[in-house]
């Protein structure tokens, strides 16, 4: 086995070698890509694969489109990096082009959701003491149970996943749990010392978690009325996946702080990004946050043109269309074992009774049937693929999800 030949190097050889010289901190399914374009990949063997997860989001554009790439190759051909010593002549059309689609004042950019979590965390705390005049140590941030917002240790701190959170300790105080949805809850926690509730429109790992009607309308009236900010973890749900460019836009909320990732770098560049107006985000002087790759060239480079491609409206209709399509043909397949269809958009979450398979065994099945989905919580099964995704492609793979799904029961 060679390491600079991938082509004498079998799946089983590759996965071995992962096995042992990778940490075990992920359990993907035993499939080895190799290639992709659009909604299709390829893996070392030659099979082809429909791809319905699109990387957790991150590909809402599919593999390798043609706008994106070209534009990544043509900055690699100027430069690269430059830190943010000094400026670059793409940053500020980039951060222009952000605050503009969000309706924003200012954007401060980063790499991966984590990070601009974290970011939005210390914005938050702040914007706290220096606006709203919170006493320092004293600023809470109030998070929805079943959350999920990145890896970092303060974050799995106000995790409710004990598989996220146990082992980490000691956590980030400073956060309060509330229940997902329940707009009660939120009233009676967003007291003087919040200065933030940071909230996903719809949860993801939780498994496509829709909450109730009028769940985000209320909580930005909430936290106008007490004078916190409402920040949108539209890492997963934005730039398109529910069928409008953010999620928050299906209820008609615009929240004080998005919080951005994922497709924002085309699948090609880590780059995500705290967007909100001057009076929030101009909280920060020199040296007082930062990132040495953070809004670099080459990521700007690919995200003026996942501006441009979001401005045009067609990823947003395709996901819209094809989505309620896609739900509505899953629950008219009345399969047994199914206990609920729910999602916006092309993110869609297959909720299976606890009986017969698990979400897993029937993820497994699907890739044998040239299908890569991917389980979450034992029970579901999260449907996400690229937004360039046809009806053909999705009539494709409906003839074999229905009966692997059926075939799941006891």
């Amino acid at each position: 086995m060679t390491l600079t030949d991938p082509s004498t190097t079998s799946a089983a050889q590759l996965i071995a070698m992962m096995e042992r010289h990778s940490a075990h901190n992920y359990h993907p399914l035993p499939v080895v890509i190799a290639e992709g374009e659009g909604a299709w990949v390829s893996d070392v063997d030659g099979k082809r694969y429909l791809d319905m997860l699109a990387a957790y989001s991150a590909l809402n554009f599919g593999h390798r489109h043609p706008d994106l790439v070209r534009a990544a190759i043509e900055q690699l051909e100027r430069v690269t990096l430059t830190s943010r010593a000094f400026h670059n002549d793409l940053l500020p059309r980039w951060c222009a082009g952000l605050a503009d689609l969000c309706g924003k004042d200012m954007v401060l950019p980063m790499n991966t959701g984590a990070e601009a979590i974290e970011t939005a965390i210390k914005t938050a705390r702040k914007w706290g003491y220096e606006v709203k005049g919170v006493p320092r140590e004293r600023a809470r941030i109030l998070v929805a149970e079943g959350n999920f917002h990145g890896r970092t240790t303060t974050i799995v701190g106000f995790s409710t996943d004990p598989l996220a959170r146990d082992g980490f300790e000691p956590f980030t105080p400073g956060f309060q749990v509330v229940p997902y949805g329940d707009v009660q809850a939120l009233a009676d926690a967003l007291t003087g010392d919040v200065v933030g509730f940071l909230v996903e429109p719809i949860q993801g790992e939780a498994g496509v978690i829709v909450p109730p009607e009028g769940y985000l309308s209320a909580a930005r009236e909430l936290c106008t009325e007490r004078g916190a900010l409402l920040i949108a973890d539209e890492i997963q749900t934005g730039l398109g996946r529910t069928g409008t460019t953010f999620a928050c836009e299906h209820e008609l909320v615009v929240p004080d702080v998005y919080v951005l990732g994922k497709a924002l770098g085309g699948g090609i560049m880590p780059l995500s990004a705290v967007v909100a107006d001057q009076d929030v985000l101009g909280v920060f002087g020199p040296g007082q946050h930062g990132s040495t790759f953070g809004g670099n060239p080459l990521a700007c480079a690919v995200g003026l043109e996942v501006l441009r491609l979001l401005r045009t409206g067609e990823f947003q209709t395709r996901s819209a269309e094809l989505g309620t399509w896609l739900i509505d043909e899953l629950w008219a397949a009345s399969i047994p074992n199914v206990h609920e269809v729910r999602g916006r958009g092309l993110w869609i979450g297959i909720e299976m009774t606890s009986e017969g398979r698990d979400a897993r065994w029937v993820c497994e099945r699907l890739m044998g049937e040239g299908i890569l989905v991917k389980d979450t919580h034992e029970t579901t099964i999260r449907i996400a693929p690229p937004l360039v995704v046809t009806h053909e492609d999705l009539e494709w793979a409906l003839e074999r999800i229905v009966p692997v799904l059926a075939s799941a029961a006891p």
